[in-house]
């Protein structure tokens, strides 16, 4: 049942695409919030408490809605799978903004282009059409390229390939719901002890940079001790399904590059860094230099001397990333369909 509801509701998704800001998500940061009000006094334990009464609340409720379907029938419980699927899993959550990334710069409009990876990523707030258009312009199309590719892939692993690992390997639909909630209350709360918003763009595992850290006031300071508790939470939930992600794209890409990569990334001390590490396997299995210059940089002086000489994105790989994702997710959906059929044949 699993793997049919799966398909369902990729189907459904696909027909009608689920708006980031829906009424599951909204209520959900809702109760995020007031637990947060009323928990957080500066103590770092105190994000564990938080963290906790938010995960035991929605995953409780879940459980008895799962256990009411199966007393109802099982018709209901092929229901509530198709639907919490809907809301967990899903391209059109990300794909929408690469989407028309891809139109404008075939369009040759580069500002709308850097606007949309800009609200996108949320690294930079809105400061007028005519700063943007002059960002864009300087910004560059493989700049852009560069940056909706990386983003594509890490925002696949989050929407997608993440809470599909969840799905298959505990029973019933808790996985899912739990891969989810584990992000986004790392993203929520990192997002609130900063500056109020609520990016996709950078790692919800990720900690500040000490420099952003010093910038911070001492009340911001102790929020972001807050937040501390579900990015670990986040990044020990995400550790599998990153690596099996990473795996996915090398086997349908580049193998070897891919692998080069990975290998390389690992020994310049960047295997920690979950967000850096599946980039540099994408970036690999893809042939081209999708990673931060910064991040490259970093690369180039470890003591591995690892040095990634792809080739730089262009329009053209826009198209190429969108083939990579769709051929991994063929890759799991095939998988996960052998495990569903082994299953019903040893029965």
């Amino acid at each position: 049942m699993g793997f049919i509801a799966l398909i369902f509701a990729l189907l459904i998704e696909q027909g009608r695409p689920l708006r980031r800001s829906n009424r599951v998500y909204r209520a959900a940061a809702a109760l995020a919030r007031s637990l947060r009000q009323m928990t957080d006094a500066g103590r770092d334990y105190q994000g564990f408490v938080g963290w906790f009464f938010v995960v035991a609340i929605v995953l409780g409720l879940v459980l008895i809605a799962q256990w009411l379907a199966a007393a109802i029938h099982p018709l209901a419980v092929f229901v509530l799978h198709v639907a919490v699927l809907y809301y967990t899993v899903g391209f059109r959550q990300f794909s929408h903004a690469f989407t028309e990334i891809r139109i404008a710069l075939a369009a040759g409009d580069l500002a709308t282009a850097h606007a949309t990876l800009e609200r996108w990523t949320g690294s930079v707030r809105d400061d007028g059409a005519e700063e943007q258009s002059g960002q864009a312009i300087e910004l560059g199309v493989g700049e852009i390229c560069r940056r909706a590719i990386a983003h594509a892939l890490v925002a696949s692993q989050r929407h997608v390939f993440g809470p599909l690992f969840w799905y298959v390997l505990l029973p019933g639909v808790a996985g899912p719901v739990l891969y989810r909630l584990c992000e986004m209350l790392a993203r929520h709360w990192a997002a609130d002890s900063v500056d109020g918003e609520e990016p996709d763009g950078a790692g919800p595992e990720e900690e500040p940079s000490a420099t952003a850290r010093a910038e911070l006031p001492a009340s911001a300071m102790a929020s972001l001790s807050y937040g501390g508790f579900a990015r670990r939470m986040y990044g020990w939930v995400d550790w599998i399904p990153v690596r099996l992600s990473a795996a996915g794209f090398a086997v349908v890409g580049n193998f070897e590059d891919a692998i080069y990569c990975w290998r390389g990334a690992v020994a310049a001390g960047t295997g920690g860094d979950q967000r850096a590490m599946l980039i540099a396997v994408g970036g690999g299995a893809l042939g081209m230099r999708i990673a931060d210059p910064e991040l490259e940089a970093r690369w180039a002086q470890s003591g591995g001397a690892f040095e990634w000489h792809g080739s730089d994105p262009d329009t053209s790989s826009l198209s190429s990333a969108v083939g990579l994702v769709w051929r991994s997710v063929v890759l799991w959906i095939g998988l996960f369909a052998m495990l569903t059929i082994a299953a019903w044949l040893g029965r």
